[in-house]
């Protein structure tokens, strides 16, 4: 939902505040007077997407049990209603509304895709559900019930390319943009042909390709990107393949010959999850931008992947970068709900602004008034073990922007002005152009 319509403000800020004062109404309110504090759990455990989303199922899981054993929240024990959306877009709105309406429950972890996502939007805004989206996402959208604890782009996509355009990443010259066929990867990609554009890259020098969704046959696109890459300038490909078709994408890299220091491929939703798949060895070098690798040292990240294999009882089991969002996002949430006093969505949402949690990743996140968080982008090689050696990251967490400078026709929106349902004596939204 874009606002721009500062007038909103003061109607918006009066609804919210009625409703927080009306916390025992509504939904959230049944919620407060049941035995239990119900939260929803809405992620794939089956189809195209169950490989990525199954664990972070098993993280929001986790992070229940964690809560329960210090005694619950408010006085009550954490129960998690767990659905499968099966990887069917349609089905997500569908179980998002059960969730809301009959299970009652006070928030909702989920959604991996951004079809997903967008599918289950219209839901959560018509009965005013909390979403908790855990996934790098492409922007380009607001909602107030929405928080977004995955990177925007500029915490990932567009730092990703910067870093292949310098020296230390290999000042590439030309761009393959491969990515599946769905709102993420093809937003993503208008935004990053802008941005290369700006920085002089012509339209000759990039290759856009979309495949469907579980997509295997890999064997005509990679001969393709090697003629593409041919051509003798320094060429890299930005990947925003998601599920399991990445599986054979990078065998057939393997199959193909093609290394690290030849065409550089950077991955935007490949982590160490879906490395514990494949066979690495010929993809040593290949790299991922994220917000957090499993291979950061520091005492919360060692406690964290202590507690989730003691918590799904395989030492093997490796974490990722959207299960750091789940936790940092479900930690926020708890904070806010014993700062609210309530589980009632509005007066959430409010205390939900400016939360901190020290994160695996090693630095503080922070929630800011426009539902993204501050924190740091990570760029990783991929290697033979399946887990990723950080080769650049960021000194300080980065905020993340909902719009995009580089798309016209959300440049005019600065990332930070805040949000109408915030607060109802902010100053208007600020235009680039003012």
């Amino acid at each position: 939902m874009r606002v721009t319509n500062p007038g909103f403000w003061n109607k918006a800020r009066g609804v919210a505040l009625a409703a927080a004062a009306l916390g025992s109404l509504g939904a959230s309110g049944a919620a407060n007077a049941a035995e239990t504090i119900k939260v929803g759990v809405l992620h794939s455990l089956s189809g195209t997407m169950a490989i990525s989303e199954t664990t972070l199922k098993d993280t929001v899981l986790m992070m229940i049990d964690e809560q329960n054993k210090k005694g619950g929240l408010l006085g009550k024990k954490l129960e998690a209603v767990v659905v499968d959306p099966a990887s069917n877009w349609p089905l997500f709105a569908e179980k998002a509304r059960e969730l809301i309406q009959k299970d009652q429950v006070s928030a909702v972890f989920g959604c991996w895709t951004s079809v997903s996502r967008k599918s289950v939007l219209p839901v959560f805004e018509e009965l005013n559900g909390l979403l908790f989206y855990p996934v790098q996402y492409e922007g380009e959208e607001s909602s107030r019930n929405v928080f977004y604890t995955g990177a925007a782009p500029n915490q990932q996509a567009i730092p990703a390319v910067e870093y292949l355009m310098s020296a230390d990443g290999g000042s590439a010259k030309r761009w393959a943009l491969l990515g599946t066929d769905y709102v993420y990867p093809r937003t993503t990609n208008k935004i990053l042909r802008a941005f290369l554009k700006s920085k002089g890259v012509a339209e000759a020098d990039i290759m856009e390709v979309y495949t469907p969704f579980g997509h295997s046959d890999w064997q005509s696109i990679v001969a393709d990107l090697k003629k593409f890459a041919a051509a003798g300038k320094k060429t890299a490909v930005v990947s925003t393949i998601n599920g399991d078709a990445n599986v054979p994408f990078y065998k057939e890299l393997g199959n193909q010959g093609i290394k690290a220091e030849d065409i550089p491929v950077v991955a935007f939703s490949v982590g160490e999850e879906e490395l514990s798949g494949i066979d690495t060895k010929p993809l040593l070098g290949q790299l991922a931008a994220w917000n957090y690798f499993q291979s950061v040292k520091n005492p919360v990240n060692t406690a964290f992947i202590k507690t989730w294999h003691g918590f799904i009882k395989n030492d093997k089991r490796v974490t990722n970068d959207p299960m750091e969002a789940t936790y940092i996002g479900f930690k926020m949430w708890v904070q806010a709900v014993e700062q609210a006093g309530t589980t009632n969505v509005d007066a959430v949402r409010q205390a939900m602004y400016g939360q901190k949690v020290a994160a695996p990743s090693g630095f503080t996140a922070v929630m800011n008034t426009n539902h993204h968080l501050s924190k740091p982008v990570m760029i990783g090689e991929i290697q033979a073990d399946g887990q990723f050696q950080i080769v650049w990251q960021t000194k300080e967490p980065v905020r993340g922007a909902a719009w995009s400078p580089y798309i016209p026709e959300s440049a005019k929106l600065t990332a930070d002005w805040t949000f109408p349902w915030v607060c109802g004596n902010c100053e208007k939204p600020k235009y680039a152009a003012e």
